[in-house]
């Protein structure tokens, strides 16, 4: 078995043939974990950042003395503006080049 058989198919593509903001995350973080970090980021831009917010979320549970609350709020707004940028540019500026 692989893990790829394993992965959750994406209710927008699937049901309305339309990628959505996060299409591609869970390949790219399994490219992450085999150590093809450049085929990640072409995957999913915002892999690095997503990883990094959730190790902070974990982190947060962890470590409880500290409030890691703006931390955690400035890297989700960080992550999605690149998953806004890269939605619209793999979108509507590769498909028309």
């Amino acid at each position: 078995m692989k893990i790829e058989d394993f992965m959750l198919p994406c209710p927008s593509k699937k049901f309305l043939g339309i990628e959505c903001f996060g299409c591609g995350t869970q390949r790219a973080i399994v490219l992450v974990f085999e150590g093809k970090f450049s085929e990640a980021f072409h995957m999913f831009p915002a892999v690095y950042t997503l990883l990094l917010f959730l190790m902070m979320i974990g982190v947060s549970f962890i470590d409880k003395k500290r409030n890691y609350g703006n931390i955690i709020v400035f890297l989700a707004i960080i992550n999605s503006i690149i998953m806004v940028f890269s939605y619209f540019y793999k979108h509507f500026y590769l498909q028309t080049h």
